[in-house]
Parts: C-alpha cells; structure tokens; sequence
C-alpha cells in the first residue's frame, strides 16, 4: 500500500497509510488525517501539519534489494544530460529499481535490463507500488545485446559496463549519453579505456559526488560531524 499523507511534528516526521497514528507524541485519529484541516492534534495535545505524501515520499519506503544508486547521483545523471518528457531511456542493472523509477518519473520511457531474477521481482513489485505505466522490465543481460534503437540516455550500473560499449553505441540516437555508475577506480578505468578505443564516443567527464550537510540550531551552525562520502563514480559519455 501505498504512503497517502504526511505528518509533520516539529521535531519529525510521520508517514501514513491507514488507521490512527501512533507517535510517541500522542495518537492522531485516522478522521482527524483524513480531514482538511490544519494543523491537527493528537490526544496528548501535540501539534502535527499534513500533506498529501508526493513520489519522493513513496519512493523512500520501497522495498530495497541490492544497494542503489544515491539520489545525488542519480540528480546530477538528470542534470547533466538534458533528459525530459520526450526522452526514451535504457537502465541497465536495475535492481531494486530506484533509479529505473526516479528516471521514469521525467521521461516519455524507460527499458530495464536485469538479469537477476530476484532482483527483477523486486523491483517489478515496487512498479505496481508506484503506479507507473512507461516502464518496461526485461529478465535479460545487457551484455548480450541491446534489441532498442534512438535512444536519449544509457545508463550502467553493473560490473563490467565495458562490456556494453559496442551495444550503446549501436542503440543510441548521436549526441546520445552513456552514463556509467561504479564503486571502483578499476572499473571505471577499464571502462574509460573501451570508450576511447571507439571513436563514435567521446569521453565527457569522470566525476563524484561527496554530501556534506549542515546544522543550524540557532547561533550554532556547523557542518555535521558524518557527511554521505563515496557512493560510486559517474563517468559521462557522449555519442558523437
């Protein structure tokens, strides 16, 4: 089911989906919830303010498998290829499928290729969670091949995307983009080698994304003392 409203207590925030809420700041009523009235109160008397729960919200409480890529990441393969409601997109390595469901929710379509099986129930699973309709799953390995043609954006999340070079190349539109995400400077480096080995490719930038977020509690603002470091490096490709 999925998370229909959100309330805001001034020290957290509660999700909801059905029934009273039970908070250690009082239970809220299921009417009260459901009522359009704000801000509501909790037998204890405490104040929360509702909001109509948005993708980003549901997006959270899906089901995860394998690790997935971070939304930094996934934000910065957004704004550094241009991507919009026109644009046809292949996911490779799918997984849980955070980054499948976060690329759809922009674009006209995605295709992703997973070739795990449990992986891919995973995620087919959160599709029907999240209501999305242009998303096509395939239990296949993109290694193997890529049967789409006049693709936007390719992107990578898998062990060898070196691998993959030759297929992008043939399936995507010119000026298309290849991203791909690895943890590691071995991988990254292999691929980068099979990138400027094809000349249809050119090499756009290799890049990593550290968070570092802050506290403000009145006139104490400092940096918090763990910061969100390496999550995988992006390399950017471009179809010339």
């Amino acid at each position: 089911m999925n998370i229909k409203k959100v309330l805001f207590h001034k020290k957290r925030k509660f999700f909801w989906k059905e029934g009273d809420l039970h908070s250690q700041y009082g239970v809220v009523k299921k009417e009260d919830i459901e009522s359009s009235e704000n801000p509501i109160h909790s037998h204890s008397k405490d104040e929360f303010f509702v909001s109509e729960a948005n993708f980003i919200d549901n997006i959270k409480k899906l089901k995860r498998g394998p690790q997935a890529m971070h939304k930094k990441d996934i934000g910065l393969i957004i704004s550094n290829t241009g991507i919009n409601k026109d644009s046809k997109v292949i996911d490779a390595g799918v997984g849980s499928g955070i980054n499948t469901f976060l690329l759809a929710n922009i674009v006209k379509s995605v295709v992703g290729y997973e070739k795990r099986e449990d992986f891919l129930k995973i995620a087919e699973n959160n599709i029907k969670r999240l209501e999305l309709k242009n998303i096509k799953l395939k239990h296949k390995d993109i290694c193997e091949g890529i049967s789409e043609k006049n693709i936007d954006l390719i992107t990578l999340d898998m062990p060898t995307p070196w691998e993959v070079v030759t297929h992008a190349e043939k399936a995507l539109v010119s000026g298309g983009h290849l991203v791909s995400y690895s943890p590691s400077t071995p991988q990254v480096s292999d691929f980068v080698k099979e990138i400027r080995r094809n000349e249809k490719f050119q090499l756009i930038k290799v890049v990593e994304i550290i968070e570092r977020p802050w506290k403000f509690e009145e006139r104490k603002i400092h940096p918090e003392f763990s910061i969100l470091g390496h999550t995988g490096f992006l390399v950017f490709v471009r179809k010339i």
